[in-house]
């Protein structure tokens, strides 16, 4: 079934976020998924831990360099999305992972520092696609943008991506508060108390668009189970 990793070597990208987002609508639609927390930070297993996380999602926290292939694998093998949240280095096991990979979805802020890691993320996809000798797919994807405007760099980066040929979602992670209340509280999106977080149903909205996407881009480079 189909792998998406999320890679970019800049923290605080956006990777965590938009992992759990993809996984909790898939999750949320009945889908099996295994979410692969590479990252050492851990967030996805601290999330984990909290209540609420539905049975249809599996966390596998201890991964290593020499691991991630089999974890991979045995995944795949199991449930209908794997869902790769990977460090923020240019690793070996972030190269493996890749090398794996259905989709690379490249999480980026509207920021110089941010673009530069998904060049040297775009370069690495590229190389492992030469030495796996197929197309591995990819887009970037633009996080933590303004639901109220667009910035001039956030413009100035999507336009230096479309004029290098760079796959960009039409889609973009919009900064809501009520995904980072999904890391501290745990659950879906869904189950956030809305006396308490704000504008739950416009961060739903946009986390399902975002998912139909990868979906439509899975089907596209073709190998999506019948849960999509």
């Amino acid at each position: 079934m189909p792998v998406i990793s999320f890679a970019n070597p800049k923290g605080g990208a956006g990777k965590t976020t938009s992992a759990l987002l993809l996984a909790s609508e898939l999750a949320a639609k009945g889908a099996s998924v295994v979410l692969v927390d590479a990252d050492p930070e851990k967030w996805i297993s601290q999330w984990g831990a909290l209540p609420g996380k539905p049975d249809n999602i599996t966390i596998v926290g201890e991964v290593t360099e020499d691991s991630i292939v089999d974890v991979i694998d045995q995944a795949a093998s199991q449930v209908q999305f794997v869902i790769v949240d990977l460090e923020g280095t240019a690793s070996l096991m972030v190269a493996n992972a890749i090398g794996l990979s259905d989709l690379v979805i490249i999480p980026t802020q509207g920021a110089s520092m941010d673009a530069k890691g998904a060049v040297k993320t775009l370069r690495l996809i590229r190389n492992q696609a030469r030495m796996a000798k197929r197309e591995i797919p990819h887009a970037v994807l633009l996080t933590r943008t303004s639901a109220a405007v667009a910035s001039r760099s956030l413009k100035n980066i999507r336009d230096q991506l479309d004029g290098a040929g760079v796959e960009v979602f039409a889609t973009s992670i919009v900064e809501r508060a009520a995904y980072r209340d999904l890391l501290d509280f745990g659950g879906l999106l869904a189950d956030l108390d809305p006396s308490k977080v704000s504008n739950i149903d416009k961060a739903v909205q946009n986390a399902r668009e975002f998912m139909a996407e990868v979906v439509t881009r899975l089907k596209a480079g073709s190998r999506v189970g019948e849960a999509a």
